[in-house]
């Protein structure tokens, strides 16, 4: 069957993703999308055109090759694809769950022209599910061992995915979190429903079967700064520290009981296990047949406004000041909440919030918005229509509009040079930053963006810092 023509394989339709029911998924926690089988993954390869210049890849920010992984699940041989995958991406597992293939290499699909593209971020899924159910994860090659020491900050995507090609090419790497658990946004930004912590901890596992080693509480900045780290031994540095500084919206209200950043709320549900108080130590609102609005259209305001939906919330509202169709979340994402009876509030703005006399909040004012020109984004720029103001009774409000830098290395380090935003100023094609062996990657350096985007840049890092190491040897 592998042997079809262009033609019959134009014929056979993208084959769809068991999911569980909106019924039932919207009061639990468990993964909504179920992943494919073998008989759909082999049928959807087969739709894959096997292009002699495979265009897909192009959209890849870490070049996975693409077309001979996708050849091989078509014949069956999964360990092989995942195996192939795993030259370019050590995370495939969690990239094949979270990333925006749609936006990427999906995009770039010659399939897509005429119909639906291959499913590659599903395909890429399975075969990593496939491997890891089948015993764990195969051996990867690693070079002779350098006597060169790399500091990573930060165990987020980023930062794993510079510290497993580091540690491949032979040199000693110790990654650094501030938190006691690893994975960073992978593990208390992205609900389990998404992205089970089981999968992070199993990627994160098999760096450490390579000699990654890993030290928790680790805040550098506070407990050692970038010169100590230097200074006991380390020949590099790579600063992965992500963007984890919430954004509020500086209204009235702001500071009511009941209001919530993004960051707080999923880091209490995600990492402390809010949904199980008091099995586990850390609370949350209780939101049970109360009223939750969330505002921001991007990932973020869809995982924590479906999160509040299982933790009971009556009705769940997302707010958003432009319309669906400038919302930057994922088109899946915005399926699956709608899926699960979460209400839509688009063009409206909160203006304030309002309280009790004990300080609780018990509503949000919103106006109306209207659409005009676009703003430097590209999108358009909404505006707000006089006297459309009303007000919303709500118990508990999520802010979830962006992300800027925390400034703790900003502070301790002066000679690494910041934009005015707070993010790190680096050398786009080295990620080498102002100050010697000091390198940067992901949303530290970008703003917020994409575990693949940030996957991409821990790459670029690892391939400069080798070429850095290696000139410390001359």
């Amino acid at each position: 069957m592998s042997e079809l023509s262009k033609k019959d394989r134009m014929k056979i339709p993208r084959q769809p993703m068991p999911e569980q029911d909106p019924a039932l998924r919207r009061s639990n926690f468990e993964e909504v999308n179920l992943g494919f089988t073998e008989e759909l993954a082999k049928m959807e390869a087969l739709r894959c055109l096997q292009c002699p210049k495979p265009v897909c890849i192009d959209g890849c920010p870490v070049g996975v090759k693409i077309k001979e992984f996708v050849d091989l699940v078509s014949k069956g041989e999964f360990l092989a694809a995942s195996a192939k995958i795993k030259e370019d991406n050590m995370l495939p597992a969690i990239c094949g769950r979270v990333c925006p293939q749609e936006e990427q290499c999906e995009a770039k699909c010659v399939v897509g022209k005429k119909g639906e593209s291959i499913a590659i971020g599903r395909l890429e899924r399975f075969v990593a599910d496939f491997e890891r159910d089948q015993g764990g994860m195969r051996a990867v090659d690693i070079k002779p061992k350098t006597g060169r020491r790399v500091a990573v900050i930060g165990s987020g995507p980023a930062g794993l995915s510079c510290a497993g090609d580091l540690i491949q090419m032979g040199h000693d790497v110790t990654v650094f979190e501030a938190l006691h658990e690893l994975g960073g946004v992978l593990l208390y930004g992205i609900p389990e429903f998404r992205l089970p912590k089981e999968i992070v901890k199993a990627e994160i596992d098999s760096l450490k079967n390579l000699g990654v080693n890993f030290k928790t509480n680790a805040v550098i900045g506070f407990t050692d700064t970038i010169d100590e780290l230097m200074s006991s031994g380390y020949d590099c540095v790579f600063i992965a520290v992500g963007a984890g500084l919430p954004n509020f919206m500086n209204i009235e209200g702001e500071n009511l009981n009941g209001v919530y950043s993004s960051n707080e709320f999923l880091t209490r549900v995600n990492l402390m296990k809010a949904y199980k108080f008091p099995e586990y130590d850390t609370p949350v609102f209780n939101v049970k047949e109360k009223n939750v609005a969330v505002f921001g259209g991007g990932n973020t305001a869809m995982d924590a406004v479906r999160t509040s939906k299982r933790l009971g919330a009556k009705n769940a509202y997302i707010i958003y000041r432009r319309s669906e169709i400038e919302m930057p979340a994922r088109k899946e994402e915005v399926h699956h909440a709608k899926e699960e009876g979460i209400e839509f509030i688009l063009l409206s703005n909160p203006k304030r919030f309002i309280g009790d006399e004990n300080g609780w909040l018990t509503g949000v004012e919103i106006t109306k918005m209207e659409l005009g020109e676009p703003d430097a984004s590209g999108r358009r720029k909404p505006v707000a229509i006089q006297n459309s103001e009303y007000v919303i009774e709500i118990d508990m409000a999520v802010i979830a509009i962006g992300n800027g830098s925390n400034p703790i290395i900003q502070k301790t380090t002066p000679d690494i040079s910041f934009n005015k935003w707070g993010n790190i100023v680096v050398n786009e094609d080295t990620m080498l930053t102002s100050k010697p062996g000091v390198f940067a990657g992901g949303d530290i350096v970008t703003g917020g963006a994409t575990v693949i985007l940030a996957m991409g840049a821990g790459r670029k890092a690892a391939k400069a810092i080798n070429d850095y190491l290696n000139t410390l040897d001359n």
